[in-house]
């Protein structure tokens, strides 16, 4: 019998049809055996000319990874399917213009220690891990993902210790990479230790494995994450398409158990930039009872000028959810300031006029309204001096390298 060279033994199918419900349904199994190449692929979609031009210039871009359950819900036939588009690299991607940034929220300008970003006054960003289940090609944080250059144990120590020694911080959000890649007893450890510290409040994580990989929202994890309360999750579906049964249990096991679950959906030309392709995503969101909390304009990351959308259109898009559906359904539409200053809210103005004594709204469906204002324009709280007697007032100071010297000490 000849033996092939390692190169050359066929990687057995991955395909749905061809794998049992047990590895199917395994979170570590769809990991293992994510699709990083055209070859690997090319057993789920015809892929596009466009689309094997993508595959040839990846190396020079940013890594493909797409777990075996995402590659299923790709329209076979179709290039413009939105799970193609977010997850199947294009060779325009190379196409870098003077405006975009390989930093475009200015996070290493705001790193007071490691795996820390620490750009609000009161809470932080901690990077947990570097890998991800999906390696969009919209990614803000190429730079970092990628299973490269993994934060140590030293790294999280230190930034565990910065946040213990910074009363200002109430809010920790875990990110990365993907937290909910780590093993369930690791991330048991952190939320732990984050917990025992007297002033954090609240944590959060951000995630997209129940979109990409919802296996991993199992029942072990589950049980875990409500010991962790106030806890809450994020993630991030950008199309109703990505709404599967398996998708939306998921997220119902998480809420289920205590957990809300918000999503962030970022605006992608051609993927989900129409009217009709958002109110679905928003409904079924609602329906999966995951609430819609921000709409983000596409940030100025490297590669990713043909991914983004004109800041009117946006504008435009979003008065076709405003009033038309639930407020609930209704996400905040932000953009996040390029270099790091945050994010703005660019909501078009329902504001006509405004004086002192009467405001010009204009309503969803184009009405002009009066609302009177009131004749009394003192809006001093005056129990606030009882309520918050003694309550030293908020440190707003960030964790930007010029701050640190003001920073207060740590304290023992």
């Amino acid at each position: 019998m000849v033996s092939l060279p390692l190169a050359q033994v066929p990687r057995p199918s991955v395909r749905r049809a061809d794998v049992s419900d047990a590895q199917w349904t395994d979170w570590r199994w769809q990991l293992a055996h994510m699709l990083t190449t055209a070859d690997e692929l090319a057993g789920a979609v015809a892929l596009s000319p466009a689309e094997h031009a993508g595959f040839a210039a990846s190396k020079e871009l940013f890594r493909v990874g797409i777990t075996p359950y995402y590659a299923a819900l790709m329209d076979a036939e179709h290039a413009s399917c939105p799970i193609r588009m977010q997850a199947i690299p294009r060779a325009v991607e190379a196409d870098v213009r003077d405006e975009e940034l390989r930093d475009p929220l200015g996070e290493d300008s705001h790193n007071p220690a490691p795996s820390i970003v620490h750009k609000y006054p009161d809470r932080v960003l901690f990077l947990v891990v570097d890998r991800c289940g999906i390696y969009c090609r919209h990614c803000n944080r190429r730079r970092l993902v990628g299973g490269d250059d993994p934060p140590t144990t030293a790294d999280l120590e230190a930034g565990l210790a910065y946040i213990a020694r910074t009363p200002r911080v109430r809010d920790v959000l875990l990110s990365g990479g993907d937290p909910l890649l780590l093993s369930t007893r690791r991330l048991g450890y952190l939320l732990g230790r984050l917990r025992a510290i007297p002033h954090v409040e609240t944590i959060r994580i951000g995630t997209r494995l129940p979109v990409v990989c919802p296996m991993r929202i199992d029942a072990e994890l589950v049980a875990m994450l409500r010991q962790h309360h106030p806890l809450f999750i994020n993630t991030h579906f950008n199309h109703a398409r990505e709404l599967t049964p398996e998708a939306r249990a998921g997220c119902e096991r998480l809420v289920d158990a205590g957990i809300p679950v918000g999503n962030q959906t970022v605006l992608l030309r051609g993927i989900n930039s129409s009217v009709q392709a958002l109110r679905a995503l928003m409904r079924g969101l609602l329906r999966s009872r995951v609430k819609p909390y921000y709409l983000f304009q596409g940030d100025t990351v490297i590669g990713t000028d043909h991914l983004r959308t004109p800041v009117e259109e946006a504008m435009r898009l979003y008065e076709g959810l405003r009033g038309w559906m639930n407020g609930m359904a209704v996400p905040m539409l932000v953009l996040d300031a390029p270099g790091g200053f945050g994010k703005v809210p660019i909501v078009p103005s329902y504001i006509e006029s405004l004086t002192e004594t009467e405001v010009i709204v204009r309503t969803y469906r184009g009405a002009r309204i009066a609302y009177p204002q009131p004749r009394e324009r003192d809006c001093t709280v005056p129990y606030d001096r009882i309520y918050f007697a003694g309550a030293p007032p908020d440190d707003d100071t960030e964790g930007t390298v010029s701050n640190l010297s003001s920073s207060p000490p740590a304290t023992p």
